[in-house]
């Protein structure tokens, strides 16, 4: 991928976006991220979850940024949730942020974390927060682009495969 991902927010989930957005997903999950999905990671599971996503974009419910190389191709994601209850009208939560294989050590995660917080100051949120895997390297990521760690949590999910992990919660304030 020579030259640097564009990072498009979709204002609607089309089949096209759908299939680069579940190749992307599939990719994560069978490379082991920890990101709510069981091997066998289908397609069909896949499909499922983007398509309650585009559902949930619909009702502006939540944002969802890609990163597109140059041929066009979906190689990352992130989502901005931004359905809270109503005593937190300004926080949101970023969530399944994602990259190709083929496309990390490039600076795709970067780029869609800095989109995805513009995206949530644009919406009115000054808080967002997120969990990750522990000594991961979406970790490392989030203390770089200056996210507060408040803690760890033991056997907070599960790997593809079942074993247990930990996860790790951030926060950033914005705008300040």
């Amino acid at each position: 991928m020579p030259g640097a991902a564009r990072i498009r927010c979709l204002e609607t989930i089309g089949d096209r976006e759908i299939q680069g957005l579940c190749d992307v997903l599939i990719d994560c999950v069978e490379a082991g991220a920890s990101v709510s999905f069981m091997l066998p990671m289908t397609r069909a599971k896949a499909e499922a979850f983007w398509r309650g996503a585009s559902a949930s974009v619909a009702r502006a419910e939540r944002v969802v940024l890609v990163a597109e190389d140059a041929a066009g191709t979906i190689v990352g994601t992130v989502q901005v949730i931004l359905n809270q209850p109503e005593n937190q009208p300004h926080r949101g939560d970023v969530a399944k942020m994602l990259v190709h294989r083929r496309a990390r050590r490039r600076g795709i995660g970067a780029a869609l974390l800095a989109a995805a917080e513009r995206s949530a100051l644009g919406a009115g949120k000054t808080l967002l927060v997120l969990d990750t895997v522990t000594d991961s390297d979406g970790e490392r990521l989030y203390a770089r682009q200056g996210w507060q760690r408040c803690g760890q949590i033991p056997d907070y999910a599960l790997w593809p495969d079942g074993r247990p992990c930990a996860t790790t919660i951030f926060f950033k304030s914005l705008g300040k």
